[in-house]
């Protein structure tokens, strides 16, 4: 079961995340009826370890083999979305694989889950023009850090089309 919970009128979510980079090409992904990108990731269960959990997410979303490299970022984002304000405690983790990615390319494409999710390898360069959440990533993935920071992102409004 992943660590959610609702306290009141916030609802806290403890994720795992997993940064992809493929030919100065990052994968991203989103809800289908959505129009924000983010990075693949998920859920982190009551007694797992967030790096286990990373990596057991893009198998389950993707079917890759993938492992933990280094932690990037620790990142509490305060948001709304959908109306509800949210506490989430993110692990951000650089993960490598064996070779290079399946399907690594410039189209869109789905991944073990069926169509609820998109996934698709944006340029790095052009993050600063994309509606990426949380907005650090726009910069952040620019330069990722060689040793972990902690950012505190507040007060942003996720919007669903």
């Amino acid at each position: 079961m992943d660590i959610r919970f609702k306290i009141g009128s916030t609802k806290f979510n403890y994720r795992a995340v997993g940064i992809l980079v493929e030919q100065n090409h990052v994968l991203l992904h989103k809800q289908w009826d959505e129009h924000h990108w983010s990075l693949p990731g998920g859920g982190v269960e009551i007694g797992e370890p967030a790096d286990k959990a990373v990596v057991r997410e893009i198998k389950e979303e993707l079917g890759w083999d993938t492992k933990v490299k280094n932690l990037s970022w620790v990142v509490e984002n305060f948001f709304q979305y959908n109306q509800e304000n949210f506490h989430e405690l993110g692990f951000y983790y650089i993960l490598s694989s064996r070779g290079k990615h399946p399907m690594f390319g410039t189209d869109p494409f789905h991944g073990e889950e069926g169509q609820r999710l998109i996934y698709q390898w944006f340029p790095i360069s052009e993050l600063v023009s994309m509606h990426l959440q949380p907005p650090f990533l726009a910069e952040g993935l620019q330069n990722i850090p060689s040793v972990t920071q902690h950012l505190v992102q507040e007060d942003i409004e996720v919007k669903k089309l």
